[in-house]
Parts: C-alpha cells; sequence; structure tokens
C-alpha cells in the first residue's frame, strides 16, 4: 500500500494494488472506528466498496461469513464489538427512500453505520462523518481518498494516519 496525507489534515489518500491490500485497509478502519462513526462509502460498481465492509466487519469481531452486500435487503446489522449496521442506497429509487430504513437505529450513537452508494443520501447523513471515495486505477488497484468531515471523524482519521505511518 502507498500512502500520502494531502496538505489538508483532514484527508489522507491511500493507494492499495491487491485485494489483499485493501482488506488491510478495511481491517485498519475497522480499528479505529468508535461507536456513532458514520462511513460514507462512495465508488462505481466493482470499486471495492463491500469488501472494504467485509474488513471492517472482521475488525469489529463479526465473522467473515455474515457479511454480504445489502443490495436487496438495503440494511444488514452485525453483532460484534461494536454493532454494525451496513446500508447500500443502490436500489432506492428516492433518496428520500432512505428516511424510511429508520435514520435513527441505522445512525444510533451505540454503533457503526457504513453506507455504501451514500452520495445518493449526502444530504440526509450526519455532519460529522469519514467519506471513503474510491476510485479504480486498474483491475486490483484503487486510490482511497478518506476525508473527515467533523471533529469526531477527525480524531478517527488521525488514528487511522498513525495506524498507516503518514
Amino acid at each position: 500500500m502507498n500512502f500520502t496525507a494531502p496538505p489538508a489534515d483532514d484527508s489522507v489518500q491511500v493507494i492499495t494494488e491487491t485485494e489483499e491490500a485493501t482488506y488491510l485497509l478495511g481491517r485498519q478502519l475497522g480499528e479505529i472506528l468508535v461507536p456513532g462513526a458514520v462511513l460514507a462509502l462512495i465508488g462505481d460498481l466493482g470499486a471495492g466498496k463491500t469488501r472494504l465492509v467485509q474488513a471492517i466487519a472482521v475488525a469489529l469481531d463479526v465473522p467473515l461469513e455474515m457479511v454480504n452486500s445489502p443490495t436487496f435487503t438495503l440494511v444488514q446489522e452485525y453483532p460484534g464489538r461494536i454493532p454494525l449496521r451496513h446500508c447500500d442506497t443502490y436500489r432506492l429509487r428516492d433518496p428520500d427512500e432512505f428516511q424510511d430504513l429508520g435514520l435513527d437505529e441505522l445512525l444510533s450513537i451505540d454503533g457503526i453505520a457504513l453506507i455504501e452508494w451514500a452520495d445518493r443520501v449526502a444530504h440526509l447523513l450526519p455532519r460529522d462523518l469519514l467519506r471513503v471515495e474510491i476510485r479504480i486505477l486498474s483491475e486490483t488497484t484503487r486510490e482511497f481518498q478518506i476525508t473527515a468531515t467533523g471533529k469526531t471523524s477527525r480524531l478517527m482519521l488521525e488514528n487511522l494516519k498513525r495506524q498507516i505511518h503518514v
């Protein structure tokens, strides 16, 4: 993995060249998340959003075989060290349908919310979150731009930077 810290303190760029490196990044993300954290995952189909979620879940003591894409169920909840709620908004016909999923529970301060296709519902998300934008560079190479948007997410990002030695 290649890590660079852009000039802004609230962002880090990570380039992974293998699926294993993407998985490692997900594990590191999972280790720095705190109850109430929201991760807004943004990227094209096949970018690795679900793979990243699987690694985050494993870091939170959720068995890997339990974690799959909630594309058709929209929300999956996994028990772990911290309750994990995984939402996929890809199939929503209207962004306001997101509110019908039970935002209070999804974004509860006792758990962690991972939201795929978060750009579709950005206006409904909390202001303080970690925005994870994934860009496909090649068949196996991905660029992750991880941005903190508030006080709590900045603390988590600083912990992530220490873990990946940026």
